[in-house]
């Protein structure tokens, strides 16, 4: 500023910014936030947030370290975290997956991170360089889709088969078409079991034929298991029993209630040591140390025996949201997807019962307004080359049994009044 005049700032958001899409669930989350706070009995099922908040073991532990006597400093731990928390993650391993041994997993491969998107950017950023096609399921998590796009990689979305999963069958088609149509070939892959959004969940097999394909295509398989522990009589099955060179992603924000602690870890092949641990000093020092500290408490039996309740109570509200859909007769039972495991119901719409302008975005808006329910619209999560957004929609069912109960009531009460407005725009 001079003599009083105000010079235009020249600069602006980076390209790089304005490249990254919102995550449409928080944008749902706000706006029922707004109306919850207008006195309206909202009723969240669009967040995967469990209800329950951290287990008494591992809040209890927080409060001593901060309060004492003596009280904790809290201060930096090592890049990978606190050792006696990577030790407690390294026998969990061994005690909760067949096929693995103490030479398959050792301390100085796992590192705490600050959530599983900490994690995310620290794998992304030492595996590929701008321009690398990073392959992603057709329906998956969408910050897997925003941050590798704001790295500069490029995507192969891998449609998903009528299970909702991506096999080696699926991953082998793209990698075929793409030597065939002379495209790029595929650098890495990420893919979540249980998946979010549709909670289908890879069989060991199926897993362990992914592990093998992309090991002999040299393409970097990332796990995502961060809904390990969330399931409903399926075998889960790690990516560390069946390849050397994946790497695993989990977290503490959803089998053990800690989303707002801000903790997750991975588990990493021997070669990325070095270059995760220079990328983790510079960007994150190390993960919420009082996190770290508190989460000492997450193995012992008292929180274990918490945590178990409280899939039990995912259990039942997922059997009342299943059995609620059942009696849609418009919606077929094969766009429903099979919920095997973490919280979410992925239904698809079908042609017969969206309109122009009349799709799931609308009616997730539509059953907020009015029936004070929140969904979140599959755009959040679909290909964006594709209208398959606007016909699928999420329903978490992490928030409780009577919060699903209700809010399938008023969507069942609800749906009547969309078909007549779908109909009518027909």
């Amino acid at each position: 500023m001079e003599d009083g005049k105000t010079t235009a700032f020249a600069g602006g958001a980076s390209q790089r910014s304005r490249s990254v899409e919102s995550f449409k669930v928080m944008d749902v989350l706000e706006r029922a936030n707004e109306l919850q706070s207008q006195g309206r009995d909202v009723l969240h099922c669009e967040v995967g947030q469990p209800e329950s908040g951290a287990p008494a073991t591992v809040a209890a532990a927080a409060v001593e370290a901060l309060t004492g006597p003596p009280r904790q400093v809290m201060g930096y731990t090592d890049a990978f975290g606190l050792l006696q928390l990577r030790e407690n993650i390294r026998q969990h391993y061994l005690k909760k997956y067949d096929g693995l041994s103490s030479e398959d997993i050792d301390t100085s491969r796992i590192v705490v991170t600050t959530g599983s998107s900490g994690g995310f950017l620290l794998t992304f950023t030492a595996c590929f360089d701008t321009g690398d096609t990073v392959a992603i399921a057709s329906s998956g998590y969408p910050c897997y889709r925003n941050i590798l796009g704001a790295l500069g990689c490029e995507l192969a979305n891998v449609g998903i088969n009528n299970e909702f999963k991506i096999t080696a069958t699926e991953l082998k088609e793209e990698i075929e078409r793409r030597r065939e149509m002379g495209e790029k070939s595929i650098k890495g892959l990420i893919l979540s079991s249980p998946s979010n959004p549709t909670g289908s969940m890879l069989t060991p097999d199926e897993l362990k034929g992914l592990c093998q394909l992309c090991d002999e295509e040299s393409i970097r398989f990332i796990s995502d298991e961060i809904y390990h522990g969330i399931s409903y009589g399926k075998e889960e099955a790690t990516a560390l029993a069946y390849s050397k060179n994946a790497i695993v992603i989990n977290s503490f924000s959803k089998y053990y209630s800690m989303s707002g602690w801000r903790l997750g870890w991975m588990v990493i092949p021997k070669d990325l040591i070095d270059p995760i641990n220079c990328l983790q000093q510079n960007m994150f020092i190390n993960a919420p140390t009082i996190s770290q500290t508190a989460a000492l408490k997450c193995w012992d039996k008292e929180t274990i025996a918490e945590l178990e309740k409280h899939v039990e109570k995912y259990r039942a509200s997922r059997s009342i949201i299943l059995d609620e859909l059942s009696a849609f007769s418009e919606l077929d039972p094969a766009n429903i997807a099979p919920a095997d495991g973490g919280f979410y119901v992925y239904v698809d719409l079908g042609e017969n019962n969206v309109a122009p302008g009349l799709g799931s975005v609308a009616m997730c808006k539509a059953l907020l307004e009015e029936e004070n329910v929140a969904f979140t619209p599959g755009n959040d999560f679909e290909d964006p080359s594709g209208n398959l957004g606007d016909r699928r929609f999420r329903i978490s069912y992490a928030g409780g049994i009577e919060t699903a109960k209700r809010a399938m009531e008023r969507f069942y009460k609800f749906w009547p009044t969309w078909m007549e407005r779908v109909q009518a725009a027909r």
